[in-house]
């Protein structure tokens, strides 16, 4: 009989936390407070704490989130701001929205991280920031692009909405920029039961203009002394949150021994995510590459294994960002070509892992 894994399945974890979910859900319900209570107030120093940062701003989602974090830092009308296009539409909406423009820097072909070699030749007069991606988790080099942005008089804003969790040379992600940008998106390694989003910074007034931007630029109740916007984050997913925060750690575990038995099953066959020594990813997806990509996922389908693709098309070979392109983006453009994500959540068990595994090399030594 063929087994069927799903790529991802949400409704495991929720059934084994159901009871402590449901206890936090009916503790908002008799606070009768559910915008911007005890509960926000509450993750938002827990998550400070998680991500070793002073300040952390509650918001909608991982979009908003990089909005804010712009904003509140000063970037918008008229600037530049460098990031990648190997990643998701959000990361240039949040820039297109704080009123900045993104200018799409190629990535490393090993890591599909930004590569700072080519962030000299993309820097425009108008550049004042910089939007690193910690794509599928794995570290981008922060050292190197923190040294750019200081010789050139940039600020940084990390996008960590896939980054929950992982680490470089000992520090946190998020911990390297002015700011870092979070999402709490329900397929996140922290995920809510909805859309949720985060600022975490160690700048108090960038962090106190956020909080005025995020309920209409108000510095007083009915008092808005510049134009913000509605992002809140909502009060049921932060009292949720909390509770997975607190199981954080456990479930990074889970998903390092998954990723860990990949590496092992498929160190011979595809190319498999890079290991640097002192990277240590948050194992958000476990991404393979591949020329035939999309005749091997239609055969793994045809073994009953779900598999995903982040991403077909890069941001900027998408109509709405067309607009954007400054300069060549070959390693980018050949990478989406060729990436294939693989079964990767807390709940897999370590047979569906071996199954998915075996069929991905039974599959290429098969070839014909």
């Amino acid at each position: 009989m063929t087994m069927t894994i799903p790529f991802n399945d949400l409704s495991r974890a929720a059934r084994r936390e159901e009871p402590r979910l449901a206890e936090a859900f009916h503790g908002v319900l008799d606070r009768g407070w559910f915008i911007l209570g005890d509960a926000v107030l509450k993750f938002e120093e827990a998550f400070a704490h998680f991500a070793a940062a002073k300040h952390a701003v509650g918001c909608a989602n991982g979009t908003d989130a990089i909005t804010l974090a712009l904003r509140g830092l000063g970037i918008g009308d008229g600037d530049d701001v460098l990031t990648v296009s190997m990643t998701c539409a959000p990361t240039a909406t949040g820039i297109v929205r704080s009123g900045a423009r993104p200018v799409f820097v190629d990535v490393d072909d090993e890591t599909l991280t930004m590569d700072p070699l080519r962030l000299e030749e993309a820097l425009t007069p108008r550049t004042r920031a910089i939007v690193p991606v910690h794509l599928y988790g794995q570290p981008a080099p922060m050292p190197a692009i923190m040294e750019f942005a200081r010789t050139h008089g940039l600020r940084v804003v990390e996008d960590c909405a896939q980054a929950h969790g992982g680490s470089l040379l000992g520090q946190p992600l998020g911990s390297f920029g002015d700011a870092a940008s979070w999402s709490f998106y329900p397929t996140k390694n922290l995920g809510a039961i909805g859309d949720g989003g985060m600022v975490t910074t160690n700048d108090e007034e960038a962090a106190a203009r956020m909080r005025r931007l995020r309920v209409y630029g108000y510095a007083t109740r009915n008092d808005s002394t510049e134009l913000g916007f509605n992002s809140r984050l909502d009060e049921l997913q932060a009292a949720l949150l909390l509770v997975r925060l607190s199981e954080f750690g456990e479930r990074q575990v889970l998903r390092s021994r998954l990723a860990a038995t990949y590496d092992a099953h498929l160190s011979d066959g595809p190319r498999t995510p890079k290991r640097i020594p002192g990277h240590v990813s948050a194992h958000h997806l476990y991404v393979i590459r591949i020329s035939e990509r999309d005749e091997l996922r239609k055969r793994l389908a045809g073994r009953g294994i779900g598999t995903d693709v982040h991403y077909p098309r890069a941001v900027h070979q998408q109509p709405a960002f067309s607009a954007f392109v400054s300069q060549p983006l070959p390693v980018t453009e050949k990478a989406v070509r060729e990436v294939l994500s693989l079964p990767l959540f807390p709940e897999l068990l370590p047979e569906e892992v071996f199954t998915v595994a075996h069929a991905v090399r039974d599959i290429l030594e098969n070839w014909n």
